[in-house]
């Protein structure tokens, strides 16, 4: 069966996207899922993240410009399950050598293609940008999962964001569905940020998920270490966080938690 690929897009900077991919690909691999995480975004913030870079290997830029082999790009992380495509600062001129390519929209898609038999979830890390890095990336997913910021400035660009997704779903990507709408960055002391988190849940109802992401200085800090949040500190709020949005994530596609060596709170994902 082909992975699920899920692309985490937001035009807007600063909402949780990067964390997001990374902390929900790393969930994923944890339940025994194999996952590969995808960095198409030329800022390569997942890299650091996972503390991973090129050095020396191919990259995203390689495979959607040059026609790279795919599997030459992918490098297996040190986490069990989990797999990861590097992003550099090249795919910046990637926009404008993208647009004299023939099915331009299509490059990322036809390179996923050729493995995505391998994977059980492929997670696809956007740039705060609709150009045609995103655009490519909704092309080749089969959902879209929004990380929202539980602040005012947040909502104005979800509508625009949500009419690309319906361009690309009736144009390109028929296929293309809503994952579902994450809050992030939720403090619970804040009232605006109670106020969004309700008019986000009494707009879109079923597609919020059910777990909250809050605003947490252990999680700010664990890209600075290279790792995710589970490895940074377990006992975090967000990790669990995660671990929950990971289940939610398996529970919307119909797949169960592999019983792997991970400790007892993994396996309740």
């Amino acid at each position: 069966m082909a992975a699920k690929t899920i692309c985490v897009a937001n035009q807007k900077g600063g909402v949780g996207k990067t964390t997001t991919a990374i902390n929900l690909s790393t969930s994923l691999a944890l339940g025994g899922k194999k996952t590969l995480l995808v960095d198409i975004d030329p800022q390569g913030n997942a890299g650091s993240g996972v503390g991973r870079s090129a050095d020396g290997h191919a990259t995203i830029y390689d495979a959607l410009v040059a026609g790279e082999p795919m599997a030459s790009v992918v490098q297996k992380m040190d986490i069990e399950n989990l797999f990861f495509a590097c992003s550099t600062i090249d795919l910046t001129g990637a926009e404008i050598e993208l647009v004299a390519m023939p099915e331009r929209e299509f490059r990322l898609r036809k390179s996923l293609d050729e493995i995505r038999g391998e994977f059980d979830f492929i997670i696809i890390d956007c740039p705060p940008s609709l150009g045609l890095l995103t655009i490519n990336s909704l092309v080749a997913s089969d959902s879209v999962l929004i990380p929202l910021q539980c602040e005012y400035y947040a909502l104005e660009g979800l509508s625009q964001l949500l009419n690309t997704i319906k361009l690309v779903k009736a144009r390109l990507n028929p296929e293309l569905g809503l994952e579902g709408i994450l809050l992030t960055m939720y403090d619970k002391r804040n009232n605006l940020s109670r106020q969004v988190a309700e008019e986000i849940v009494k707009h879109f109802s079923t597609k919020v998920f059910q777990v909250v992401v809050p605003r947490t200085v252990r999680l700010a800090e664990c890209p600075s270490h290279g790792k995710p949040i589970y490895f940074y500190d377990k006992q975090s709020a967000a990790t669990q966080c995660y671990l929950d949005l990971a289940r939610q994530v398996l529970e919307r596609s119909g797949m169960a938690v592999a019983e792997t060596g991970a400790d007892a709170a993994i396996r309740q994902i």
